[in-house]
Formats: structure tokens, C-alpha cells, sequence
């Protein structure tokens, strides 16, 4: 069973999951604001370097090396385009922003690889955990040794959106049809459904974090390699920004560090 854990360093509270043990890493709360990753990384690792990219929404991975312009501690040029990122060697920390949509962390408890993924309703449409896996994979990562930890996300109970949304987003783990109401209809049916009802005419709850889940799962990742933070960014106005709540651009980071391997680590 994974359990998640509060810390807090430097009056910075942050919160891991035992699933990512022996892989520094952090979720961060509104309190770290307006702090970035390269200060904020030294709460759980003395000398990493930490890159982040420019999110949008998209679909678009990419390694560290990839974004040398965007390691923290320089005056980079804007980060290039990309919602993953993925570690090039050990003690690179990997990082998103979020304010609602998915924060996931993922370590290679083999290779000591890692990578963060921002996983928004157009993002996770778009298949961006599993085009992360992908590219984990492209790196010697095998999909038994990876652990992914989905961070504070709204919570599909209070995830107001319309059925084409869902239907777009559901599609990703509906393969047998391309209707609307048939997406729908099956996503209903589903255990531990994604969708629940919502009072408006032609709009539902979303659960965006169990579409990740079965995204991952129908990859071949298996239950207990998967664990999903028991907080929501809406309904935890003490702890979390929220877009859908508050309407402003204010994000908390979440992030991870590659570590060196002569043996596996253990998870």
C-alpha cells in the first residue's frame, strides 16, 4: 500500500509518496510560491540541476538534454514547448507546474531514470503519460520497473465538464468506438467510473487522475506500481492553488531527481 507523507523544509511544506522512495522528490504546496524550482529543489537534494520546460497543453516530451536552455541558476532563453520531461544521466531534477491538471512523478527503480509529466484534460486527451512512458522506454526503462505517483489534482466529484470533453478525453481508454454517447456510455459502465453525474444538461463530472490510471494500466503497468495523492487542488483551498477556484495564473511545482544505479532500487 502506498502511503503518502508530509515534510516540510525551510518553513516549505511538501508532500512525497512512498511508491517513489529512494528517488528525491516533491509535491509542493501554495506556500512555496513565489519560490522556482532551483530553490526549491534543495529541500530534498543538495546538488542537482533542475530543468523545466515551457507547458502547453500538448503532447510533446522531451529529455534534458533536449532543454539545455531551460537549467535553472542561468539566464536561459524562454524553455522550449514540451508537457514531459525526461532525465538524460543521475542527479537531474525533472519539473512541472500545475494548478488543477495532473501532476505525475515517475522513477525507474532500474536505469534511476526519471521523468515529471503535466497532465491537463487537453494533454491527457492527447495520450501525454503514456507518449512519456514511450519515451522512458527509448531509454532502457521496462515497464515493470517504473513507479508513477499522481500528485493533487481537482478531484473528478467537483470537475465540471462538458460531455465533449469527456468523450475526447475518455477515448484515450475507449478504443471501441468513436461516438460521443458510446465513449460515454462505456466509461460509465466502467469500475470505479471516471465520470460521474452533474445536474447541467449536457455536462459531467471528470476524474482526470483514473483516466491517467487506466491509460497506464491498459499499457501494462500494474496496479500497485500506480498511486494517487489523496488531496484536491479545489476542495483544498489551504494547501493548493486552484484555476477552476480562484480564476488566477498561480501554480505550485512538483518535482523529482534521477539517481546513479549499480543495483535496483528498492521500492
Amino acid at each position: 500500500m502506498q502511503r503518502w507523507h508530509w515534510h516540510t523544509d525551510s518553513d516549505c511544506p511538501y508532500l512525497t509518496c512512498s511508491l517513489l522512495e529512494g528517488f528525491p522528490h516533491g509535491f509542493f504546496t501554495r506556500s512555496a510560491a513565489p519560490r522556482t524550482p532551483q530553490e526549491l529543489v534543495h529541500c530534498f537534494s543538495p546538488n542537482p540541476v533542475a530543468y523545466h520546460v515551457k507547458q502547453v497543453h500538448g503532447d510533446r516530451v522531451l529529455s534534458t538534454s533536449e532543454v539545455a536552455g531551460a537549467v535553472t541558476g542561468s539566464t536561459p532563453a524562454t524553455p522550449p514547448e514540451a508537457d514531459g520531461l525526461v532525465s538524460d544521466t543521475s542527479q537531474q531534477a525533472v519539473w512541472v507546474c500545475t494548478a488543477d491538471c495532473v501532476p505525475a512523478l515517475i522513477a525507474d527503480s532500474q536505469t534511476g531514470q526519471v521523468a515529471a509529466v503535466h497532465a491537463g484534460w487537453r494533454g491527457t486527451a492527447q495520450g501525454i503519460l503514456p507518449k512519456t512512458i514511450e519515451r522512458l522506454q527509448q531509454h532502457g526503462s521496462q515497464l515493470a520497473d517504473l513507479r508513477i505517483a499522481l500528485g493533487p489534482a481537482i478531484a473528478g466529484e467537483v470537475y465540471q465538464v462538458s460531455t465533449t470533453v469527456a468523450a475526447e478525453v475518455g477515448a484515450t481508454v475507449v478504443k471501441e468506438s468513436d461516438d460521443l454517447e458510446a465513449v460515454l456510455a462505456v466509461l460509465r459502465d466502467l469500475p470505479d467510473s471516471p465520470l460521474l453525474p452533474d445536474p447541467t444538461v449536457g455536462r459531467v463530472r471528470l476524474d482526470v487522475r483514473r483516466i491517467n490510471q487506466l491509460q497506464l494500466l491498459q499499457l501494462g503497468i500494474q496496479p500497485d506500481q500506480i498511486a494517487i495523492a489523496p488531496y484536491c487542488t479545489y476542495q483544498h483551498a489551504d494547501l493548493f492553488f486552484s484555476y477552476r477556484r480562484e480564476s488566477l495564473k498561480q501554480v505550485q511545482w512538483s518535482g523529482i531527481t534521477s539517481v546513479k544505479t549499480q543495483s535496483p532500487v528498492e521500492l
